[in-house]
């Protein structure tokens, strides 16, 4: 019964995470550009993926979900699915979006040769202000978060020719989580 309402509970809340409209990816990338670091990496950036809406939730076991676009040079190359399982101690949900930058062809080339998967760290987000949470390649870490749409603030850098933003977006989550995020790519 438990497992059944908490699996409920997380498809509920990952539902709004599947639908994304066109504008919501140009809406992302002016939020990523016009803060901070992340724009100037984002300036200068190989390619990118960006996720408009990443809808995550958790009761002592979570998931969350999001779909995206991976571009290079800036041109639309294909799209890219996000889905994450987490176990440990969470309550809540939360929705985010998250950019991934990829500093050169071989990084980008990594992203898109299949399945590709980030290791993460605990974070704890709340309404639209979120505290430091941090991604990175399997063995290593790679950025920093925002808070809020209105006063996103960022500072990162390339750890392994990848560097990931995420801005909260809305939610109550309370996470000390073990968990990665997998992503799958389909060419345009």
């Amino acid at each position: 019964m438990l497992k059944r309402l908490m699996l409920t509970l997380t498809m509920l809340l990952l539902l709004p995470a599947s639908t994304v409209r066109a504008d919501e990816y140009s809406d992302t990338l002016n939020l990523f550009k016009n803060a901070g670091e992340s724009g100037s990496l984002l300036r200068s950036a190989y390619g990118y993926a960006v996720f408009p809406k990443i809808g995550k939730g958790g009761v002592g076991i979570g998931g969350a979900h999001g779909k995206g676009r991976v571009y290079q040079k800036g041109k639309h190359i294909g799209d890219t699915s996000m889905t994450q399982v987490t176990v440990g101690l969470q309550l809540g949900g939360q929705m985010y979006s998250e950019l991934i930058l990829f500093e050169d062809q071989r990084a980008l080339t990594e992203f898109t040769n299949g399945n590709f998967e980030f290791g993460a760290d605990a974070n704890a987000i709340a309404i639209t202000a979120a505290a430091g949470a941090q991604a990175g390649t399997t063995g290593g870490t790679s950025t920093n978060v925002s808070g809020g749409k209105k006063n996103a603030k960022t500072t990162g850098a390339y750890r392994k020719g990848i560097a990931v933003f995420t801005v909260a977006k809305g939610g109550l989550m309370y996470e000390a989580s073990v968990g990665g995020q997998k992503f799958s790519y389909q060419p345009r």
